[in-house]
This record gives structure tokens, sequence and C-alpha cells, in this order.
């Protein structure tokens, strides 16, 4: 039986002719993405912002405006409902009392729990999630870190893997995935969330790999190639490398998107920036990390030192590949 191929071996798609569609479309999607992040903001979850959460499930789906109201009157103005499941469920978030001791965080808690079970005696309560002010700001300057300095490392390996080049294009295509990963969040107001940071690093970290295995391909044939048209060059190290990037991506995908549909609700914010980015992810291994280097003005000779007539700089590339493979 002859294994199914979902790229032809003859596949030739010249993906580089698209690149000002593809650029330009990236462009947009970033700049909507940020203003989305500027104007609306995130929807931060207990993590970042602090607070209690505390989750009720209902016999029937309730409304949250009147649910709301009832929690108002009950003097939980500053109550924030986010309602999930088959809108029988819902996670009551409240601020922190002005008081930030643990006994009268205890306090608020329990009177928010007696006042939910006295209005509905059929509601089901569980237990509450209780974060500090200073541990969620704590939490959301480390989490900020971590996102800048994995991709100043990333950008960093890749420069010295290969050349600054490809560190730039690098350094923007990871830019553009968490970009618009941001802009998601802002976009819907899905809650925001440590979960969420381990995804865009989670993220980070399959654009790179993928970008990678395209950079080196290119690499490969930048030296068996010499004389070669640059955006043939790159169309042919694209269509070489786009079946382990079909099956890596569609494998991932369809994983994430049963998570995103039958998953628990817990990991659902993790679930959906993980299927969103394996998405972009693979538009910029394809069109945007590729196309940087045209710009850039990287032609098949690009690294070969002057009057080495070629000999030295085979060399010094080969080297590199053997201190890394």
């Amino acid at each position: 039986m002859r294994p199914l191929k979902l790229v032809p071996d003859d596949t030739n798609i010249p993906f580089l002719s698209y690149r000002f569609w593809a650029m330009g479309f990236s462009i947009a999607l970033i700049l909507a993405s940020l203003a989305l992040v500027v104007v609306k903001g995130f929807n931060f979850g207990i993590d970042f912002q602090g607070g209690q959460v505390i989750r009720v499930g209902f016999q029937q789906p309730v409304q949250v405006d009147d649910l709301r109201a009832k929690l108002g009157a009950l003097g939980h103005e500053d109550a924030t409902i986010q309602q999930f499941g088959g809108g029988n469920e819902v996670a009551i978030r409240t601020q922190l009392p002005d008081d930030k001791s643990d006994s009268a965080a205890d306090a608020a808690a329990t009177k928010l729990r007696n006042d939910i079970q006295k209005t509905w005696p059929t509601a089901k309560v569980g237990g509450v999630e209780s974060v500090s002010g200073k541990v969620s700001k704590e939490l959301y300057s480390t989490g900020t870190k971590a996102l800048v300095f994995a991709m100043i490392g990333i950008a960093l390996y890749i420069w010295f893997r290969f050349e600054w080049q490809f560190g730039v294009g690098a350094l923007f295509a990871l830019f553009h995935d968490v970009a618009l990963t941001l802009g998601f969040f802002a976009l819907t107001q899905l809650e925001f969330d440590l979960n969420v940071v381990a995804a865009i690093l989670t993220i980070i970290g399959y654009s790179l790999n993928d970008t990678i295995v395209v950079y080196d391909r290119i690499r490969e044939n930048m030296r068996k190639y010499r004389k070669m048209d640059i955006a043939a060059l790159l169309d042919l190290s694209i269509n070489e490398t786009l079946s382990r990037t079909m099956v890596t991506s569609l494998s991932l995908g369809i994983v994430l998107a049963i998570l995103v549909v039958l998953g628990p609700e817990v990991i659902f914010g993790f679930s959906a920036a993980m299927l969103l980015g394996i998405v972009i992810g693979t538009f910029s291994s394809v069109y945007v990390s590729a196309a940087i280097l045209l710009w850039l003005k990287v032609v098949p000779d690009s690294f070969i030192p002057k009057g080495d007539g070629g000999h030295k700089g085979g060399e010094r590339m080969s080297k590199v590949d053997k201190t890394f493979d």
C-alpha cells in the first residue's frame, strides 16, 4: 500500500510571487492587533489582576444581566461574571477587599458563597481561587519578561546559527505571531492568564522550529545553487520542506481543534491560543521569514568571503554545520 502524501514530490508553488500581498496582509493584521491591545486591552484573569474567583453551576441556563443585578443588590457590585459551558455555569470574579489580609479575603469569599447559596439554593458552588495584588503584579512582570527575553534569545541564536539577516527574519516572524495572538485575545476578550502566556511561549518555540527547518534548507541550497535567482531558490527551499510543514501543522491542528471543541473549559484559552498560533506560525514560516531575506538583499553567495573563490566560505559554513548538527 502506497503511503499517503499530502504534498507531491514535484510541488512547485511560487510562494514568493505573492510576497507583497502576504506581507501587506501581515503588517495590516499586526497594526490592527496592536490597536486592539491599546484600545480594548486584555481581560486579565485572576493571575494578573488579583482578586477572587468562584465557579457556580446552575440547574438551568442563567441570564448574566439578571445574575449581575441580584449580586449587586446583595452588595457585590464589583462582580465580573463570565458565562461558559452550556450557559448554566458561570465564573464570578470579585476584587480583593481594601483590607488585603488573608482573614479579610476569606471573610469576603465566605459571604459571597453564603449569598449565592441563599439566593439560589440548588446551585453548586465550587471552591474559591484567590490571588493577592502583589502576587498578580509579580506574575504579570515575570510573564512579560519571559516573552521578551525568549524572543531576544531566539533572535541571537538564529544570528549565531546562521547570519544576522536570518536573525532579523526570525525575530520579525516571531513578533508577527505574538502580536496576532495578543490581538486575538484583545478582540475576543477571552481570559488572559498564565495558561495563555504558556501558550504564547509554546507558539514561539513552534514557530522557531518551523522557521529553522526552512532556513536550514535555504542555506543548504545556497551552497548548492550559487547562480540561481534568490527568489527561485527561496521558493525551492519552501517547497522542499512543505511536506514536513503541512504534516506537523495538521497533526497539531487536529488535536488542538478537538481540545477547543470538546476540551475542558479550564484550558480553553490555552487551546485556542495554540490553535491560532499553529496557523499563523505556519504562515509566517512560509511567507514572512523567507520574504525578509529577499528584502535584506540576500543572494546565494552573500556569505562567501570576497576573494576566496568560494572555498573558505564553504569551509566556514561546513564548520558551523558540524558544530550544531
